[in-house]
């Protein structure tokens, strides 16, 4: 199974530079979308033989996730369950007959950490929803997580120390989800790959490489040998993010 995210900040204007193209070329079997910035009925994608799930935040133009699937899905469920945390869509779950799907947008922790506290408790609550889910059948967690994990995750992680994406504490909090039993796919596959999923855009930071990966696929642990491939698809272009990719089965 070929399974494709990205953060497309902004699936309108994505769309606009040939998103349901690069849909096509990536073939994939599931592809999954984060800050979608939509609401219901604000766009019409028709993407052939995709099924779609959305995923809205109750602000306009803000967050948003989506799945598109050629898999039919046993059940869907959308963000966490939790109130506090189910206002900005950020997670929709598929259920499949060997695993669940979860495709994530991670809060954005903020220039000096002002929503660090929210951060940590959403991450908490994130770990929890997603152990509760490997108690039944596998996980796969996909999508924008905020986090360069490592200092191989991004070009200059000592200017970067302490900063939105970059603390010890959201890269403490990433360290505390593998160890609850999920494998960074890229990372086990690729241990000293230097390649990144996001670039800003100020500074020609992408023309420059000066990126971060902070684009994950993770998976159980006890389905890690199952992986065939994992992937960073720099080459394609239409956010300040790339897709990223695993190919894995069952």
């Amino acid at each position: 199974m070929r399974l494709i995210s990205w953060n497309v900040n902004g699936l309108r204007a994505v769309v606009d530079k040939g998103f349901a193209d690069i849909v096509e070329q990536l073939d994939a079997d599931v592809f999954c979308v984060q800050e979608t910035k939509l609401q219901a009925g604000q766009i019409d994608l028709d993407l052939p033989g995709y099924k779609s799930y959305w995923s809205y935040a109750a602000k306009k133009g803000y967050s948003g996730t989506a799945v598109f699937t050629r898999v039919k899905p046993l059940s869907v469920a959308y963000n966490l369950g939790i109130p506090e945390h189910d206002t900005e869509g950020r997670a929709v779950t598929l259920e499949f007959e060997d695993f669940y799907l979860v495709c994530v947008y991670t809060p954005n922790a903020q220039d000096g950490l002002k929503r660090i506290d929210y951060r940590m408790s959403w991450e908490d609550a994130f770990r929890a929803y997603l152990c509760g889910l490997d108690e039944k059948k596998p996980v796969v967690v996909c999508g924008d997580m905020n986090v360069a994990h490592e200092e191989i995750d991004l070009k200059n992680p000592k200017q970067n120390a302490g900063n939105a994406g970059f603390s010890d504490e959201e890269r403490g909090k990433f360290t505390e989800l593998l160890a609850a039993g999920f494998t960074d796919t890229f990372r086990s596959i690729h241990p000293d790959a230097v390649e990144y999923s996001w670039w800003s855009y100020r500074m020609k930071a992408r023309e420059r490489n000066a990126g971060w990966r902070i684009d994950y696929f993770l998976v159980s642990d006890r389905i890690r040998e199952n992986i065939d491939a994992a992937y960073i698809r720099g080459d394609v272009y239409g956010s300040d993010h790339c897709p990223v990719g695993l190919e894995i089965h069952f």
